[in-house]
């Protein structure tokens, strides 16, 4: 059933990358004010999205593995991390390609570059402190902690724009400030990656249970 769920995953994520490349490069229009560059911000948003999902998943697996110590929560939360770094390092890298030819300079220290970058060093952090505990079952709860600490970026950065003085754009997905073909473009792109997010935390998932498995079958071998 497993099998099953990430094949139909698997299409759906691929049927919707493809609607999503032709709505990008071949059907919305060119906004007038920034050109071809603009079309950048079909992918970064949606990284961004899925980079604070996931992290919203660390949250929620880091207090239920500390609240019940059962391992599916840590295995959730470790698996969710694992692929919230690379969409978060996605978004960083998106953001700083459309900045350069916009603002002049791949990266400049305003509120929401700098709060998004915290965001990623914490992904960082949760990672290293699990990889260098002297224990695994240490370094989930010393990770669990640092999951749920570093949660509380998410909404800073969500909400810098709005907190501070900014030069990144302001928000116009809720303002009605996108054309209907860019708002439906958007949300055809948001779909694909969050999909495409699921199925990659289900492999994370599959996987580390399946290392898990490994250790306890040698485990037995060696007693």
């Amino acid at each position: 059933m497993k099998g099953k769920t990430d094949l139909l995953l698997a299409w759906t994520a691929g049927v919707l990358m493809i609607a999503s490349l032709y709505l990008v490069f071949l059907f919305v229009p060119t906004e007038a004010t920034m050109g071809a560059v603009q079309r950048i911000f079909y992918f970064h948003v949606p990284v961004a999205w899925v980079s604070f999902l996931a992290m919203g998943i660390v949250f929620i697996g880091s207090i239920g593995y500390l609240w019940q110590r059962d391992l599916k929560w840590d295995t959730l939360a470790h698996a969710a991390a694992e692929t919230g770094l690379v969409f978060t390092t996605l978004m960083l890298v998106t953001g700083s390609i459309w900045a350069k030819p916009i603002w002049g300079a791949w990266w400049v220290w305003e509120p929401r570059l700098t709060t998004a970058l915290v965001l990623w060093l914490i992904y960082i952090a949760y990672l290293l402190v699990r990889g260098y505990a002297s224990q695994e079952s240490r370094g989930a709860r010393f990770a669990a902690v640092v999951g749920i600490i570093g949660f509380l970026d998410v909404p800073i950065v969500a909400l810098a724009i709005t907190l501070w003085r900014t030069q990144h754009p302001s928000p116009v997905i809720f303002t009605g400030g996108l054309a209907p073909s860019m708002l439906m473009t958007l949300m055809v792109c948001l779909t694909a990656f969050t999909v495409f997010y699921v199925l990659l935390l289900r492999i994370g998932i599959t996987q580390r249970n399946s290392r898990d498995e490994l250790k306890r079958i040698k485990a037995e071998i060696e007693d």
